[in-house]
């Protein structure tokens, strides 16, 4: 006899919901508390990934034996929703939009063509719209899809870029990014069937930043050569350095140039909501397709990405199909199918993990956040800046902060020690468990990352990892 069956009835649903819930709000409760990194030992971690690689029983087992589990294998991984995550770029996940996740599964509407749930559909579209033509400055016509993330979203625009540019011969196609881009563009452009020996690295700027010039020589070198220049991809927020590209300039050269001109605003987009970042992020306007990530300067789950491009039209041309055992579907007026404007069909309704926080909290709420990242990754820069032992090649632009140990001189021999008293830093720093902090390497050079964005670090936090930092520091030797 199964332990559950696949229908419960009420008061067994009500105890099972009862039993998960108490489990979340306590880890959200102790989120402060808890370790950055696993507080797991590594032989515990090699036991329970083992333990998980079994296959599921013929007979059921309780839920609360089941949960325990579950919590442990949580335990085992970085506290990427926790206050000290300050590594890679940090997914906090909204309570709220935890609600509204739970909501959705449960109800279990389909996404993928607008007549089967118009007004869910409807509420997805809203917030793309909002994404597109709020956030990102592009004019009605505009619009989009909700995406499982970045890397997704970059791979529809570029589709939409080479069809709209190249048709169906794609030989000579060439697409521009620089070395700083995400690894997803270069994934993209092959993906999309561009060679890898067309995928060009445009030089940047001492700054980190593509250089419009050295792009504009690339792009009529290779129209020279016979080749097809097709899309400019620059980055509104870097991976490695939060560094945004000069968006205006690239843009007036991808119109001179009659490129299609995509930006990568996975991580930097949302602080479009910020005066500040307004401010920085000029040049929106004029892209024919930016990536957004929700699930980063959102603060909504993973697996929450989107796409917005001027010209739906365009995303549209390059996605659409159908089937006929589809003919019975309608269309739902003013609200397009998602399906035929990225690579998938079934999909649930992303946008209501968007959607409610939204309404529930308001955008300003949402707006103070993220000046407060701003806020928090200026004061780290200014402090760690005052520590003789760390040199900061840069100020953020948005919330990352790049720092490394300072070379004796400025010898490749000097560099070479400096890099490796990084790295030996950076497994001290993170040793704490208070914090997590990750690596680059930005011309060259062995580079630590504080990358400010979780919804839960506040001042405290900040305070804390500073002092693990400039104590750590200053037990470098000076030269």
């Amino acid at each position: 006899m199964h332990r559950f069956p696949l229908e419960p009835d009420r008061t067994a649903m009500m105890k099972m919901g009862r039993l998960v819930l108490d489990r979340v709000v306590d880890r959200t409760e102790n989120l402060a508390a808890r370790p950055a990194s696993s507080p797991l030992s590594p032989q515990t971690e090699t036991g329970l990934v083992q333990s998980f690689l079994a296959l599921p029983p013929a007979q059921g087992g309780e839920l609360k034996d089941l949960l325990a589990r579950l919590d442990e294998a949580a335990d085992c991984a970085l506290e990427t929703a926790g206050p000290g995550h300050l590594a890679y770029i940090p997914g906090s996940g909204l309570y709220s939009a935890a609600l509204a996740e739970f909501y959705n599964r449960a109800v279990n509407r389909y996404g993928g063509l607008a007549s089967v749930a118009p007004a869910l559909a409807a509420l997805e579209e809203s917030v793309i719209r909002w994404m597109a033509r709020e956030v990102c400055g592009l004019p009605v016509g505009s619009g989009g899809l909700l995406t499982s993330g970045g890397s997704m979203a970059t791979l529809c625009a570029t589709v939409a870029a080479r069809h709209n540019r190249l048709g169906e011969d794609l030989a000579d196609g060439t697409v521009y990014t620089t070395a700083f881009a995400h690894h997803s563009v270069a994934k993209a452009a092959r993906l999309a069937g561009i060679r890898a020996a067309h995928i060009r690295t445009v030089p940047h700027t001492p700054d980190l930043r593509m250089d419009p010039r050295a792009a504009a020589a690339m792009i009529r070198a290779d129209r020279a050569a016979g080749l097809r220049p097709f899309l400019l991809v620059a980055t509104a927020g870097t991976t490695d350095t939060g560094t945004i590209d000069p968006l205006p300039q690239l843009a007036d050269l991808a119109r001179r140039e009659d490129v299609w001109f995509h930006i990568d605003a996975a991580y930097g987009g949302f602080f479009r909501l910020t005066s500040r970042g307004d401010e920085r992020l000029a040049g929106f306007e004029e892209a024919d397709s930016i990536t957004l990530d929700p699930h980063k300067t959102l603060f909504m789950p993973f697996g929450t990405g989107a796409l917005v491009v001027r010209d739906l039209a365009a995303l549209h041309a390059a996605h659409d199909g159908t089937g006929s055992y589809l003919q019975d579907m309608q269309a739902a007026g003013s609200v397009p199918d998602s399906s035929r404007l990225g690579p998938e069909l079934t999909h649930e309704i992303r946008g209501l993990r968007v959607w409610l926080p939204l309404h529930l909290h308001g955008v300003d709420a949402f707006r103070e956040a993220l000046d407060e990242k701003l806020d928090l990754a200026a004061h780290v820069h200014d402090t760690l800046s005052g520590v003789t032992q760390l040199e900061l090649p840069q100020r953020p632009d948005l919330s990352t902060v790049i720092f490394r140990v300072r070379p004796a001189d400025g010898s490749q021999a000097a560099a070479e020690l400096a890099d490796e008293a990084s790295r030996r830093l950076l497994e001290r720093i993170n040793g704490h468990r208070r914090v997590v902090l990750s690596s680059t390497v930005v011309d060259g050079r062995y580079t630590l990352r504080v990358c400010v964005v979780s919804h839960r670090t506040h001042h405290d936090r900040i305070t804390e990892a500073l002092k693990i930092i400039t104590a750590e520091a200053r037990n470098i030797p000076t030269a």
